[in-house]
């Protein structure tokens, strides 16, 4: 069609038959406009919901990683806490025979099983273990020891504190694997 024929067709009455077809082709080409875009949006919102779930999943299997390196450690750590319990009586049983060797006269007796005595912790302080300090006079600490009887207290400043020290305690790290038997003064 040249622009006069273009011309002469505007110049014409256009039917309402015509109108309504040239109308529906707008709203149709307008429809598919926006059908395009709401794809598009539709895309772009499934992209970032995936994005999202990537990351979320990401960040879970990190804490996972992170969870189960801490375990492992703590693993290593106390992995041979049965057998140093298991041990301990083997150490009361040392430091009772050079309690009674030091009365002895036999002097060399004395000096080889404290060697052995000493020995023997010191390859227990290499994996780990450690003596709970304790000494009379401290403070009670419940958490900490393990009252197993309470007497009056032979002076007021002992009232709450530690008399006397029964057993022995130690720790794995950070972990008292046997609390120390105490006597509390009331």
């Amino acid at each position: 069609m040249s622009k006069e024929d273009k011309v002469e067709n505007m110049e014409e009455p256009i039917s309402e038959s015509q109108a309504n077809e040239e109308m529906r082709n707008y709203i149709e080409e307008q429809v598919d406009e926006v059908e395009e875009m709401s794809i598009e949006e539709q895309l772009r919102e499934d992209l970032a919901k995936e994005k999202d779930k990537f990351l979320r999943l990401f960040a879970e299997f990190e804490n996972y990683k992170k969870r189960t390196s801490k375990e492992r450690m703590e693993l290593f750590k106390t992995a041979g806490q049965e057998v140093i319990v298991a041990m301990l009586p083997v150490i009361d049983d040392f430091d009772r025979a050079l309690k009674e060797l030091s009365k002895s006269e036999d002097k060399e007796m004395f000096k080889g099983v404290e060697l052995i005595s000493n020995k023997f912790k010191e390859v227990l302080k290499s994996k780990g273990m450690q003596e709970v300090g304790v000494e009379a006079g401290d403070a009670f600490d419940a958490e900490v020891h393990d009252a197993i009887t309470q007497i009056p207290a032979p002076d007021k400043k002992l009232k709450g504190k530690i008399i006397d020290v029964i057993e022995k305690g130690f720790k794995l790290g950070d972990k008292i694997i046997r609390h120390p038997k105490v006597v509390v003064g009331n």
